[in-house]
């Protein structure tokens, strides 16, 4: 029984509200997931919306094609768009896991949910274009629209990401896509066997994505231990990236977004050659440390070697990191509970507001970001984020920092250094083997009274790979990944991001 002629027009302008959030929450699911996978966040998501835009006018223009049984066709189409939407997630992620093919289902997946949900407004404008005159149709239909895309904007980041994670967040659109096909049933009449096989349909398509709700968990981590390589014992997903912690019998790994962070087997040599050398180059027992990034604790496990610190304040984004590594018994094994030491205080903050409010001077600082594979962190590579650094050291501080592989990303390395140079640093880069990273480097930072790095010593007790007679080499950079020219990265260009892109791109094509 179609609903009364009174409710057609509220229940057409409420399926336009549906349509506007589950067409933009798609969108920033697929962006999501092109910027943990490939990077550069602004690219990919400049990208998809492109193709998202230009598929929309796709389906736009092929609606005029669509003349008659407008009701059945709309159920269809949102129908479709349930499956590929709300499936979007998932199958994208597996593909990612299996195979090398992810940019051209990404781009497809984006390409078909545009042109589906291009269909899905002109077919709605018609079939209400008889209730209002076209004045007043498109003025509410595009209003309620807009407003659903805002809503849509404002709840995935703060609601739909951090609580339900992107994968239950498009199925559970995909849901309610496949509600709106079936209550558009009831909106005008049909045939009675055509309404039975499209109720029959959404019953269909909403059992489907019912289900794989319930069970997405279970494939995800399927597909992230095969893709890892090893069983998962922690996995949240924060507002800012998935975080991943997997355990075999040789070693403990974790993954941000899919990147290695460090591997238990040989982080020694990372942490090791962070924090020591730049305590060195120090001159004097350090009293208050400031770390930025690391939420990992095992920096700050370094420090704390250090009977002369005081106080440690640790500055890390997000917050899913540092609580799982003050908590999680096997993140306690490897920190030593370094993040529970009553010197260290937590804050979770961007970096970059941190410096700018903060007032407090710190003998040494710490500054252990990811990569700039994206301008969200690239700005914490900037001269304008290195000189808010050089703010907050004590008269004679010293800062390291760490600046992606010599190796690998040669050019990325020296801009990083030459970028801490035009902030008013002096600099002694050093670099060492880490196993599961290749050769990887460190910037260390003071003004005129730097040591110089043959005058380093170490105190190796207690260590388990660094020693005395080693760190002269470390200073050593052999002609393949010596100083070369490359920019400063500023903050109102970032040149950075699209040099570091070009050089690891290269390696992961």
């Amino acid at each position: 029984m179609p609903l009364p002629r009174r409710m057609v027009h509220p229940a057409l302008l409420g399926t336009v509200f549906v349509i506007a959030t589950s067409g933009l929450v798609y969108e920033l699911v697929t962006g999501t997931l092109a910027s943990y996978v490939l990077g550069d966040s602004v690219t990919q998501f400049s990208l998809v919306i492109g193709l998202y835009l230009f598929a929309m006018g796709i389906g736009s223009y092929l609606s005029r094609f669509l003349e008659q049984r407008l009701l059945e066709r709309f159920v269809e189409i949102e129908l479709c768009l349930a499956l590929a939407g709300g499936l979007s997630a998932p199958l994208l992620f597996k593909v990612y896991a299996a195979s090398a093919a992810f940019r051209f289902a990404l781009y497809g997946v984006v390409l078909l949910i545009g042109t589906l949900v291009g269909l899905e407004i002109p077919l709605l404008i018609r079939l209400l274009e008889f209730q209002l005159d076209l004045k007043e149709l498109v003025a509410r239909v595009l209003t309620v629209d807009y407003v659903g895309a805002l809503f849509a904007s404002l709840l995935f980041p703060s609601l739909l990401l951090p609580r339900l994670g992107i994968h239950q967040t498009s199925l559970f659109f995909g849901l309610l896509n496949a509600v709106v096909a079936f209550i558009a049933t009831f909106l005008f009449p049909l045939e009675r066997i055509v309404t039975l096989r499209l109720r029959a349909q959404c019953v269909v398509v909403g059992a489907v994505l019912a289900l794989s709700f319930g069970f997405v968990s279970r494939f995800v981590d399927r597909a992230e231990t095969v893709y890892f390589g090893a069983p998962i014992i922690y996995a949240a997903q924060s507002p800012y990236q998935r975080v991943v912690i997997t355990r075999s019998p040789r070693t403990t790994r974790l993954f941000l977004n899919g990147n290695l962070q460090f591997s238990s087997d040989d982080e020694q040599r990372y942490h090791e050659v962070l924090v020591h050398p730049a305590i060195a180059a120090l001159g004097r027992d350090p009293r208050t440390v400031l770390v930025l990034g690391g939420g990992d604790g095992l920096a700050v496990r370094e420090l704390l070697r250090y009977p002369s610190v005081e106080r440690i304040v640790l500055v890390d984004l997000d917050a899913a990191v540092t609580d799982a590594f003050r908590t999680l018994p096997v993140a306690l094994e490897l920190n030593g509970g370094s993040l529970n030491d009553p010197r260290v205080a937590i804050h979770n903050e961007d970096a970059f507001k941190f410096l700018e409010e903060a007032r407090e001077a710190f003998d040494l600082a710490i500054v252990d970001f990811p990569d700039p594979s994206n301008y969200a962190v690239g700005k914490l590579y900037t001269d304008a984020f290195y000189q808010l650094l050089r703010e907050r050291l004590s008269f004679r501080g010293v800062a390291v920092v760490q600046a992606t592989s010599p190796q690998y990303a040669r050019e990325s390395f020296w801009s990083i250094a030459h970028t801490i140079e035009a902030a008013g640093f002096s600099t002694a880069p050093l670099h060492v083997y880490v196993p599961s990273f290749g050769d990887w480097g460190f910037v260390i930072a003071g003004g005129e009274q730097l040591s110089a790095p043959g005058s380093l010593r170490i105190d190796a007790q207690k260590l388990r790979w660094l020693e005395p007679a080693g760190v002269p080499e470390l200073f050593r950079f052999p002609r393949d990944i010596g100083k070369v020219d490359a920019p400063i990265n500023r903050l109102n260009d970032q040149k950075l991001v699209a040099i570091y892109s070009r050089e690891w791109g290269v390696l992961t094509r």
